[in-house]
């Protein structure tokens, strides 16, 4: 059985979508492909996120990620907006769901580990909807 793909979107795909991506891989790559991109791109990923998920899970996602516009992934199955209060990128297709997260950057690492708990908590009750 090929494995669905899920998709984490949001604009700039620098920190959000990049902690999920790498969550997703981590805690549940086995059972699902993930990817992440947004509608405009960072040069970077954004180094709070990088520094504190090598602090917490021991990922280095430099390593294997870089910030990416939609049309760079493959199809997705399931698509997931990490929220939209600096409006919702529009994709061609609705989203699946939106996790409604608040965007971490340039918050202290408190609220920023609050971020990467609910994505955590997050991917463990994804389902194939």
């Amino acid at each position: 059985m090929d494995k669905k793909t899920v998709a984490f979107i949001c604009v700039h795909n620098s920190c959000r979508s990049q902690i999920a991506e790498a969550l997703g891989k981590h805690l549940r790559g086995e059972e699902f492909e993930f990817c992440s991109a947004g509608t405009e791109t960072k040069p970077q990923i954004n180094q709070d996120a990088v520094r504190l998920m090598k602090q917490l899970y021991g990922i280095d996602m430099e390593q294997t990620q870089y910030s990416k516009t939609i049309d760079k992934i493959p199809a997705p199955d399931i698509v997931i907006s990490m929220g939209c209060e600096v409006g919702c990128p529009y994709i061609g297709r609705a989203f699946d769901d939106n996790w409604g997260l608040p965007d971490p950057t340039g918050q202290s690492d408190e609220i920023f580990m609050d971020v990467i708990k609910q994505i955590h908590a997050n991917i463990c009750r994804l389902s194939l909807l």
